[in-house]
This record gives C-alpha cells, structure tokens and sequence, in this order.
C-alpha cells in the first residue's frame, strides 16, 4: 500500500504527485512548454494538461526529483495555494498498468478544460469562481459527524437537512464510499464525470434547498460540479466540498474515519486503502468481496473497468457485462468464456463458405449485406453485425467491392451490411489531359477527373455523407464539367447535410438492425465520429457498442475537448506522410485524440488510402473485434 506523505518525509525512492489548480494561465503555450523541459530533465513521466484556466497534473519518478518539480511551480504565484500531493510508491507492477495509467512516457497536452464536465457542446459551463466553500479534512469530518449524532438524536431526518453527494464514477463508489450511520451517501452511478450535469438536471429537485457536501479523488472534480449545482440559482447556494479530496481525508485519519474501503486513484497505485482493511468490492461474476482493480478487466460493451477475482478470471479477463450495461439490456453474459467455448475457434478458418445478400433499403437505394454463412444449421458463433459507410463519391457496391478482401478474412466473426449515403451527387467530369498533363499527375488526381462517356445508363449514382455549404447536389444530378481542377482538401469545406444523413441511419437501424458497430471509410469515418459523439450527447438513439475509422477525419467537432467521446474504437490509417494523398496521418491522428484513449486503438500502416488486409494489420483488427463477440 502506498504511504501519503507530508513535507519532509520521504526523500528516497520513487513516488507520485497530484496537483490541480484554477487560475487565468497567461500563456498557455509557455506554461505548456516549461512543463516539457523541465519535467523530462528531471526524468518525469505521466500526463500534464494546461488549459486558458489552469493545470491537472499527474506523475511520477524519483522523490527527489519530484520535491525540485514542486519547488519549481511554488516558485512562481501563478500556483500560489496549490495543493501539492505527494505519495511515496513502488513503480507500476507490470506495463499494462503503466501504459493505461499513462505512466510510459510524459503527455504534455493544452485543452479546453482540465476535466470534461459534459460531452454536450452546448451545455454553458459554470463560472469556476462561483465553486462551492472548501472544507478541510477536519471540518468536513466535523461536518459528517454532526449530521450523523443529529440524525440519532432528532426525529428529523438527516435528509430534509443535508445531502452527501459523491462525484466520482461508478467502478471508484464500488471499492470506497464515505458511509455515515443512519444516513445514505447519493451515488449517482454514472460511467464517466460528463454524465454528471445531467444527472444534477435529473435530481435537482433533490438537491433544492439543502445542503449539498460533494467529495471525489483529489477535488477537481468538486470544483466544476459544485459550480454547475450553485448556478442553478436560489435554493442551490448551500455547497460545499472536500478540499483534497478524499486523499487529504484519509491521510488526516489514517484509520478511516467515515470512509470505508479504499480510494481508487488515477495512476499506477490504482487504489488506497486506510489502516483498517475493509474490503466494500465485490466479485462480478461470484460475488465475493473483492477490490483489486489491478487486473484491469472491462465491460465488453463500454469498456468501464469491472470488478472480476483471480479466480474467476480464467484467461479471457475482456468478455464481461457491467452492472449498468446489464440494468440497460446491453446482455447478461457476464462469465468469462472457456477456452473449448466454440465462440474461441479459429477466426481465419474457411470452413464455411462466404456470399453477400443483397438488401433494398427504405428508399431503394442498395444495401449489401456480406460475410454470410451458407451453411445449414446453427452458427457457431453470433456474428457482430458492422453498419458500414462509404467514403466520398463512393456508394453501397463500390465500397463493398473494395473491401472483399477484408470481409473475407472476417468472415466468421463479421457481418458487414453496406448502405448509400441520402446525398446524391452528379457526375462530374473534366476534359482528358494531354500525355504530358497526365505524366504530371497522380493517380489520385487522375482517378477525381475522367471523361464523360457515351451512356449515363453504365454508370452508378454516387453519394455523400457530408457536402460543402455551396452545393447544388441536389439540384444537378447527371454528369456536369468540373469547374475547377480537383482540390485533395475538399473534405475541409464537406460540413453541411449531417442532420439529414443521421436521420437517415436512424430509419435503416430502425429497419434492419440492430447493429453492434459501425465502420466509417474518409468521410465515412467523418461521419460516423460524429454519430458516435452524438450518441454519446443523446444517451443511446443510437446504440453502436464501437466505432472502426479508416483514414477518419474530425468534421464539425471543433467544439469537444480531447478524449470527449467514450465510444471504444479503433482507429486505421497510413503512417507514412504523402502515403495517403487524400487524408494525411496527422488529420487522422487528430480525430483519434477525440476519442478517449483508454478504449481508443491505433493502427498504422503504410499502404495509402485503404483499409489492409494482411498480415499483421488483419490480426489486430481481430483483436479489436474479439472484445466485442
């Protein structure tokens, strides 16, 4: 167990230190850049992020090296009042621990907000000056310890007079939680920080009137929350939080005191406990008590950690249904499954023969579904049933043709069903270029401007998820000359008609799903990052348990922070610069930061623009998909 440690205590060994602080940073950029040189020359590693109104802090290294780091920050007002959290530790117990607690390498990011308070754009957030009254440690044990001895002295319940309101997620209340006798804590059960407004919105009422005392890991998270309850006017003025947060808590009682169990952490400790070892976790699958977080199993739906012993483990630690994926029909398989479990049969295997179906959508547009089975009789395995988007000026059989491949490499694990985007777009077409015009060119460029042929009737209709503001698609259908030379960046201008297009996905969901992911190709991938984050915003219209976006780019998202969508995904583009002549790596890696990165995957490959299909890219994109069957 880690030891907190006060100034002057432990000078030796390795350690962990965590600080926050609100205030206007001048200069984002420097501050940002002072913490990368000086945090490398001390040999620092872990997650840094600065923001227009403070810093959130969280690594580690040697003692030493982390006291001339505080000695630093002290040195400067900005960090006047900063309270500066410093734990002796051991180093991580293996890499997985590590690499998810982000304690590999040093992340130095700027952001919008140091906590994500809501995954809504359009939700106005609090002013950070109107947060609730701080409480030491002993005055908020003061606090709890009145309300309780009240409680048992009065015939009033405790409830009509006070509230104790904790904010962290749902895997953090399950192993820890301050617990007063006759008097109920309200957990708000929620997945992650951005879900919590909206749970305040639903249970305002509940808060109106009384007083609110709000705790969580280290206090940040009270900071925004608190603001959010106060700005909601009259009756909400009473808040007040655990300043420190529960590690300050536990380190003024070292016994406990009114919180029992352990606190989870966010960095390789995973979780604290006081002197008295109770253990409030219980085993998922058996039920036993249970409170190591260590093993890092996840939900095989959202990807929340989920509490499974050693013993029920087994060697499948990923195929497991959390209780709020439960409460919400999202499956009851909560058993690991066994290795002579058919569902563990070699995915590659050509034991059954592949075809495609052909399916008429709402409007009549193609719908391709492929990756069927012929056989008679059961299926060994229930196949994940992927929404797949086309990319610009493509459509349902083009797309499908060009990843045949890959459907046929996944084939027992995948169906893959192929849809037209509502946006019809003409045919457009430019003069053939002289030999030497077409020596000059690329491929690429030759390939978005071809000559008119004799007959409409041989060619197929094309369409978009997403066009420019100035088009006329609707208008001009049929073949036009192109009016300018083709532009690789006009995806950039491609921001109008998604309303349209997500609607139109609702209505095929609605009729031929329900479907377990989506995958998205250029545009495509544009697109369906946007479903996912509106999903995310409208709690579940749409309900893909994952994303794959192949040479995605980010489309109208400017206004989320990074990590904001929590949609596991996985995320497949060309690493090479100039590989990809439509969508550069960067733009690619700019739409993964979107995505949090504890269930974001990365595959890089260096073959342009397509979704591979050898060796080794095909085996982690099996990989991906296995968490998921």
């Amino acid at each position: 167990m880690a030891e907190s440690l006060r100034d002057g205590e432990g000078e030796e060994g390795e350690g962990v230190l965590l600080y926050y602080k609100y205030a206007d940073v001048p200069d984002v950029a420097a501050l940002a850049s002072f913490y990368e040189s000086r945090c490398r020359a001390l040999g620092l590693l872990g997650r840094v992020r600065v923001a227009p109104h403070g810093v959130n802090v969280t690594i580690g290294g040697k003692m030493s090296s982390l006291r001339k780091h505080i000695a630093e920050m002290r040195s400067d007002t900005l960090f006047d009042g900063t309270d500066f959290k410093l734990a002796s530790c051991d180093q991580p117990s293996n890499e997985k621990i590590a690499k998810e607690c982000g304690f590999t390498d040093l992340s130095v990011r700027i952001v919008k907000e140091l906590v994500t308070l809501s995954s809504n754009p359009s939700l106005k957030l609090p002013e950070i000056s109107n947060v609730g009254r701080h409480l030491s440690a002993m005055d908020f044990h003061s606090f709890l310890q009145d309300a309780a001895e009240n409680a048992v002295d009065s015939k009033e319940s405790v409830h009509q007079k006070l509230i104790l309101l904790d904010a962290r997620n749902l895997y953090e209340t399950r192993i820890g939680k301050f617990k007063i006798p006759n008097m109920e804590t309200l957990d708000p059960e929620i997945r992650q920080y951005s879900d919590l407004p909206a749970w305040i919105d639903e249970h305002s009422e509940q808060l109106r009137g009384k007083q609110v005392l709000m705790y969580c890991t280290g206090g940040i998270r009270c900071e925004m929350a608190s603001a959010y309850i106060r700005s909601k006017g009259v009756g909400f003025e009473n808040v007040f939080q655990l300043f420190g947060g529960i590690q300050r808590y536990m380190e003024q009682f070292p016994s406990g005191g009114y919180f029992k169990g352990k606190n989870f952490v966010f960095d390789h400790r995973i979780s604290v406990g006081s002197l008295d070892g109770n253990i409030l976790g219980s085993c998922l699958i058996c039920h036993s008590p249970f409170d190591d977080y260590s093993s890092r199993c996840r939900c095989m739906h959202c990807r929340m950690l989920v509490l499974v012993c050693y013993s029920c483990q087994g060697d499948n630690s990923e195929r497991y249904v959390c209780e709020l994926c439960q409460r919400h029909c999202k499956g009851d398989r909560t058993l690991p499954i066994k290795n002579d479990d058919p569902m563990h049969s070699d995915f590659t295997s050509d034991s059954s023969e592949s075809t495609a179906v052909e399916l008429t959508s709402l409007d009549g547009r193609s719908t391709s579904v492929s990756g069927m089975s012929r056989r008679n009789g059961p299926s060994p395995q229930r196949k994940l049933r992927i929404l797949c988007l086309h990319g610009f000026r493509q459509n349902a059989s083009s797309f499908k043709g060009r990843t045949s491949s890959l459907a046929k490499k996944l084939k027992s694990m995948v169906e893959f069903t192929f849809i037209d985007a509502p946006h019809e777009l003409p045919f457009i077409y430019q003069e053939r270029p002289s030999k030497a015009e077409q020596n000059s060119k690329s491929s690429d460029d030759l390939s978005n401007s071809i000559q008119q042929p004799s007959t409409q009737e041989n060619s197929k209709k094309r369409f978009a998820w997403l066009v420019a503001s100035d088009s006329n698609h609707t208008e001009e259908l049929g073949w036009r000359m192109a009016d300018k030379p083709f532009d690789p960046l006009q995806y950039q201008q491609q921001t109008c008609g998604f309303e349209e297009s997500y609607n139109y996905i609702r209505q095929v969901v609605s009729h031929s799903g329900p479907f377990d992911g989506i995958l998205g190709f250029s545009q495509g991938a544009a697109m369906a990052a946007l479903i996912c984050e509106k999903q995310q915003r409208n709690h579940g219209n749409l309900d893909f348990r994952f994303a794959i976006l192949c040479s995605g780019f980010s489309a109208c998202l400017d206004t989320i922070g990074k990590g904001s969508i929590k949609c596991p995904s996985l995320h497949i583009f060309g690493h090479k610069q100039g590989q990809d002549r439509q969508i550069g790596p960067n733009v690619s890696r700019e739409l993964v930061q979107l995505f949090d990165e504890e269930c974001a995957m990365v595959i890089e490959h260096d073959l342009g623009h397509i979704i591979p299909a050898r060796p080794p890219y095909i085996d982690q994109v099996k990989e991906f998909l296995v968490r998921f069957i």
